[in-house]
């Protein structure tokens, strides 16, 4: 009775400790509550870029059917066009590389990269400069523990999985329907990473130059306009290339369509492109995708720490 007298006769009020009893309790230290603070924000660093991956996802529920009808509807009905159109008033078979092939089976892969290369031009031009001008979330990722770096990677990732919705989709119906556009498909699903590479090689540069623009003076429009339009008429296409004049090839010669179709060929119906030539492509489209990459981690760098 005496113990319990004693341990409750400094608590006034029923209990409450006194501050004699506060004071000896154990505080933190500014070491101990920076070790705590920088425990916190270790996770964010480490998943920061799949944060920000999964916050691009989500914000493409808002068109989300615009990307299922785009997706599939867009694929039928340039198919249909070229099967049951054009393809039918083209009779003589296109000798591709060596091999003898249908007019349809020789678009489709260009088709599918196509596809690609249209989605990144979506989501790498107006969701970025609404990123850092008209919606500014990117300051506010930033000023979380999240790094500017880690923004970049979280939008491309973003855009690289509607890319690999659109291919895939893309791919299904080519192979699925009686088109008879993937007469290999064993290997013929590497015309979905062939376009997804094609895709990035595209976006990303275009990305680092959206995040570089202040304001919006019909930019996108001049891009659309003057580079991928000429890129998806006079990239081998609907033609092969060497059937064009030398001084328009260039333009393919440049373009990431048409390295990205020309693996996606490979890749459906077993083009003889020398290995040299695959080697080639795969090369001009990494390293478009890495120099677009570097330019884009000092644009948002740069932008961020405005």
């Amino acid at each position: 009775m005496s113990a319990s007298s004693d341990s409750t006769a400094d608590r006034p009020f029923g209990g409450a400790p006194t501050d004699a009893a506060v004071t000896a309790l154990p505080h933190p230290t500014i070491d101990e509550l920076r070790a705590e603070a920088l425990a916190w924000a270790r996770k964010p660093r480490r998943f920061g870029s799949w944060y920000v991956t999964e916050h691009m996802v989500r914000a493409m529920r808002a068109y989300g059917w615009t990307i299922v009808v785009g997706a599939v509807g867009q694929p039928i009905l340039y198919l249909l066009g070229l099967a049951v159109g054009l393809a039918a008033l083209i009779q003589v078979p296109i000798v591709d590389h060596g091999v003898t092939v249908s007019y349809l089976m020789f678009v489709a892969p260009a088709l599918l990269a196509t596809a690609t290369i249209s989605v990144a031009s979506e989501e790498m031009t107006y969701p970025v400069m609404a990123g850092f001008k008209w919606r500014r979330y990117f300051y506010g990722f930033n000023a979380s523990p999240l790094s500017s770096p880690q923004i970049a990677n979280g939008v491309i990732a973003g855009a690289t999985a509607r890319m690999v919705v659109a291919a895939a989709a893309y791919y299904l119906i080519v192979w699925l329907l009686p088109f008879g556009a993937v007469p290999n498909p064993a290997t013929g699903w590497l015309a979905i990473v062939a376009g997804v590479l094609a895709g990035l090689a595209f976006g990303v540069p275009l990305m680092a130059y959206a995040g570089s623009i202040e304001d919006d003076k019909g930019q996108f429009a001049l891009v659309q306009r003057f580079l991928f339009m000429p890129m998806f008429l006079f990239s081998g296409t609907f033609y092969p290339l060497d059937t064009l004049p030398v001084w328009l090839q260039w333009i393919g010669w440049i373009s990431p369509l048409w390295h990205g179709a020309e693996l996606g060929r490979v890749a459906t119906y077993g083009a003889d492109v020398a290995p040299v030539m695959i080697a080639v492509h795969l090369a001009y489209l990494l390293v478009l995708i890495v120099v677009g990459y570097l330019w884009a981690r000092r644009v948002f760098i740069a932008r961020l720490a405005k």
